[in-house]
């Protein structure tokens, strides 16, 4: 891997961040060090700017393999399932900045950095062994020490090792350093202390198939940590990005072209939310031409169709045509500040828990986290959405808690229980918490996505193929080892095992 960036490069990319961070970020470029015989001294405070930047942003390729969204203008990869090679370009954007924060952070003697660090590197990592399988990770962003092409380590090690960063990370965030350059938590450190211990517990949930990863038993730890450590409570700590009408600052998916002309919902999606009668649809869809021109309601569920995922791209434009399909929602590419993008939120959590107590590993009712995240998704939007009284004016989430569609009932067969979990989780993540949901679907089952015969869900993407030009022999050695040697997205990585 090419990882021995210049780090006058990497200097210049954090003078650029600097610049064009959220207003709400002072942007003191003098109080940079340049310090002629240390070339590579940088203030933390603009690394950590930078590398949550690149972190807390919206993706949309998973939407169409989550079946959340179609094209209609030629035939999506990810729509059809015919991806590829994934890019590991994270690696020189935010784990070397990353990295370099907390070498910083080391010379001030500033914990907090070394643990946001810690975070984000566990975060970036979790990621990327998932789309692949064995990564560089423990050789990985070694550059400056002549490591130019790491060795890959098997996904076990890779995920016991986070986890270990993720422990020591929770131990040494505290009150009394500083965090500036926060973006996230604006120099929260409970608040951080939060979310590093959330994150421990997704990780451990999305192992649900396995029993152990190194040294950890998978549910004794996730008992440990769910009942000894601080996690999140409220909407107030979410791990997510505020974002601001400035420049560089936007809603990432912002001013959008493909948005505003050939991006539609899937029906697959919207049907969940016109089977439950959930008026969070309003925010995501918009309604169809038809259904405009009839001139109802916003909050009538009849105006509101997809496209199926599966049919040829053709088929689902006929029904542009035919006035009877709805796209995303227009303030997702028109609203420069939108909702903020979430890696962890405290609704994803509490369906964690849910699914943890229904599967025996901690004790208490899976019903009371379901419906906590639950009225905590609703919360969001009701925050966050503008004008939020033109969707949900009258809507009563008790009531809907007791439909017969999203009632939870903690006796029932764990799959029944995992189905219900799972399905609500899913439609909660429009624009939100990036591949969760496609993972889980590989996880469990649910929501039971529709698949086009013959053409089944991708476990895994293929190698960069930066990989095969400039650490081929550890490339070629992982395969080996993991695949029998077949870099191909059909290949059970794993934790799928």
């Amino acid at each position: 891997m090419k990882n021995n960036i210049k780090v006058r490069r990497l200097i210049q990319s954090v003078f650029t961040a600097g610049l064009l961070t959220l207003a709400s970020c002072e942007s003191n470029l003098d109080k940079i060090n340049d310090n002629p015989n240390d070339q590579a001294s940088v203030d933390p405070k603009y690394l950590l700017t930078y590398a949550a930047k690149a972190t807390f942003q919206v993706d949309g390729d998973n939407m169409y393999a989550s079946r959340m969204m179609i094209g209609t203008d030629g035939e999506n990869k990810y729509q059809y399932m015919k991806w590829n090679e994934t890019s590991f370009e994270v690696y020189s954007k935010a784990l070397l900045n990353t990295v370099k924060m907390m070498q910083e952070a080391e010379k001030i003697k500033n914990k907090n950095y070394v643990a946001i660090g810690k975070f984000l590197r566990a975060y970036h990592f979790f990621n990327t062994s998932l789309k692949v399988g064995s990564i560089p990770y423990s050789e990985a962003i070694k550059g400056e020490s002549g490591i130019t092409q790491p060795k890959y380590d098997s996904q076990d090690v890779v995920m016991s090792g986070i986890l270990s960063e993720l422990k020591e990370a929770n131990d040494l965030i505290n009150t009394n350093d500083k965090i500036e350059g926060d973006i996230v938590f604006n120099s929260d450190a409970s608040k951080w202390k939060k979310l590093i211990n959330s994150f421990r517990l997704k990780i451990l949930i999305t192992l649900s198939k396995k029993t152990t990863v190194g040294s950890y038993n998978i549910a004794t730890e996730f008992a440990s940590i769910a009942g000894s450590q601080p996690l999140m409570t409220s909407i107030s700590d979410n791990g997510e990005l505020k974002f601001a009408d400035a420049a560089d600052s936007r809603y990432t998916m912002f001013n959008n072209s493909g948005y505003g002309s050939s991006l539609y919902m899937a029906d697959y999606f919207i049907n969940l939310f016109k089977d439950r009668q959930d008026p969070r649809l309003f925010t995501f869809a918009a309604q169809t031409t038809g259904a405009k021109e009839a001139g109802k309601a916003i909050t009538d569920f009849t105006g509101y169709n997809g496209g199926d995922p599966v049919s040829p791209y053709s088929d689902n434009a006929k029904l542009i045509t035919a006035k009877n399909i709805s796209k995303v929602n227009d303030r997702f590419y028109k609203d420069p500040t939108n909702e903020p993008s979430s890696i962890l939120s405290y609704s994803e959590l509490e369906f964690i828990l849910a699914e943890a107590t229904a599967r025996g590993w901690i004790s208490g009712s899976a019903k009371n986290h379901y419906d906590n995240a639950i009225k905590a998704s609703f919360s969001f939007y009701q925050t966050y959405v503008k004008n939020p009284g033109q969707y949900f004016t009258g809507f009563n989430v008790n009531q809907y808690l007791a439909t017969p569609l999203v009632v939870y009932n903690d006796s029932a067969p764990l799959q029944e229980q995992v189905e219900k979990i799972i399905t609500q989780k899913y439609m909660t993540m429009f624009h939100q918490s990036q591949w969760t949901s496609y993972y889980d679907y590989l996880r469990t089952g649910y929501p039971n996505y529709p698949l086009k015969p013959g053409v089944p869900a991708p476990f895994r993407f293929r190698y960069p193929q930066s990989e095969y030009s400039y650490n081929s022999t550890n490339l070629k050695a992982a395969l080996t080892a993991q695949y029998g040697g077949d870099d191909n997205i059909d290949s059970k990585p794993w934790w799928l095992q």
